[in-house]
């Protein structure tokens, strides 16, 4: 098969490369400078993906091209009127993701509890809302890519803190950068996600479960990230996913989309509330989730290309543990702290290990592995078991056996899913089996 991918930053390096391995034909574009030499020495690039387009044309069905983020929908609309094959999403996806006030107003189209949500284009207007209608609120930024660390999800009931922060915002604020976010009310309750892989008619089956942890530090402390690391299941999501995400699948199939979208959303007593969309693969998502899969990428490409519905998975649960370096999750000072750090590994790694070991931010020189792109993003290390627990240990093991200076990762990815979250969702009814409060933390 032949594989063009598109992306911003390379963030699905590690599949590239694997697909590569497996025999396939593989072409990258990376828009973002700052990102080209992530992978540098490992994959086949390309300055003018357009340039490509006969290449993957003349393999027929067997040409796929790969969009990994919400900043091409438009292109990818194009592609499949062109009669390209397309994996990534569309513009309504692209919409879905980046335009939060847009996505909410979608999911309460098909039902769903929203909590209110308040749109704002300066701080001026956000302080003074906050201001006359005190509460506990969550500050989320619009766009395809925003600064993530600049999200906030308040803590006092009054609204001190969101109205402190937003007014450090605005006298931080260049004039030639407007703001543009939302304040949305805080719901209590567990966050848990539900994914699926779309083929352009319909959902395939089966769908998946997350709990992601977005916090630097353990204990949930510190700045939001885009993710430190993540529970994954493909067991016992069909009541989650036919009350939520299911109800899309008419808008998808008008909106043109293909591929994988996920949709988080809070639990409590009185519902599920949706909060965001994932119109992409997710990163590390797509890494977890392929610790579970009996079906390799080209497999699953194939079959959502072809109109197929299910594809192999694995029982149990996958955890994956991000692996970073200083300065992340900002990239101030990264060329001086970080960038062109070696990447070693202990002696004990094995084959099995380093196939659950999904890289990012790195490249070949010299025949060696080098920390590169921008933020110090290294990868993610991945177990699969049982359990919680039992992932949780083996995807510890594996990032012991990583060694890069200042390498840092957090130890309770999973702890806070298995001793409270699974419990409380079974108990609400949207899980299916007991079995869910079970889970044991080994030592």
């Amino acid at each position: 098969m032949r594989f063009l991918g598109l992306g911003e930053s390379c963030d699905l390096g590690e599949m590239y490369q694997r697909l590569g391995a497996a025999g396939h034909e593989v072409r990258v574009f990376v828009e973002n400078s700052a990102a080209r030499d992530v992978f540098a020495g490992m994959l086949h690039f390309t300055t003018d993906w357009r340039a490509e387009l006969a290449w993957l044309r003349a393999a027929g069905r067997d040409g796929i091209a790969l969009f990994e983020s919400v900043a091409m929908g438009e292109i990818q609309d194009e592609l499949r009127r062109d009669g390209f094959q397309v994996i990534g999403g569309s513009a309504y996806g692209d919409r879905l993701e980046s335009d939060r006030e847009f996505g909410q107003q979608v999911l309460r189209g098909i039902g769903l509890n929203i909590a209110a949500s308040h749109g704002f284009e300066n701080f001026e207007d956000a302080i003074a809302f906050v201001t006359a209608t005190p509460g506990r609120y969550v500050l989320k930024n619009n766009g395809s890519d925003p600064l993530r660390t600049r999200n906030y999800v308040g803590e006092l009931d009054d609204g001190s803190d969101i109205l402190a922060l937003l007014s450090l915002y605005r006298a931080q604020e260049p004039e030639t950068q407007p703001a543009d976010f939302v304040l949305m009310e805080h719901v209590a309750g567990v966050e848990v996600g539900v994914g699926a892989y779309f083929n352009g008619r319909r959902f395939l089956e089966p769908v998946c479960l997350d709990w992601e942890h977005k916090h630097f530090f353990p204990g949930d402390l510190g700045e939001l990230t885009s993710e430190m690391g993540t529970v994954v299941t493909y067991t016992g999501g069909k009541r989650i996913f036919e009350l939520t995400l299911a109800r899309m699948s008419e808008r998808l199939r008008a909106g043109g989309y293909c591929g994988y979208i996920n949709l988080n959303l809070i639990a409590n007593e009185r519902g599920l509330w949706p909060l965001e969309f994932t119109s992409r693969f997710g990163y590390p998502g797509y890494a977890i989730c392929e610790a579970l899969h009996a079906a390799s990428w080209d497999s699953i490409f194939k079959t959502m290309a072809g109109g197929g519905t299910s594809f192999a998975v694995r029982d149990g649960y996958a955890v994956g543990i991000v692996l970073t370096v200083p300065p992340f999750p900002y990239s101030y000072g990264y060329a001086h702290l970080s960038k062109g750090a070696p990447v070693l590994f202990r002696a004990t790694l094995t084959d099995a290990q380093r196939r659950r070991l999904h890289f990012a931010e790195v490249a070949m020189a010299d025949s060696r592995l080098i920390t590169s792109g921008n933020t110090g993003y290294v990868g993610v290390a991945t177990g699969v078991g049982a359990t919680i627990g039992e992932a949780r240990h083996e995807a510890i093991e594996l990032a012991q056996q990583v060694v890069v200076a200042n390498l840092r990762y957090r130890n309770d990815i999973g702890v806070r899913v298995a001793e409270h979250d699974l419990g409380y969702l079974y108990r609400l009814g949207y899980l299916p089996d007991k079995a869910y409060t079970s889970q044991r933390l080994p030592d």
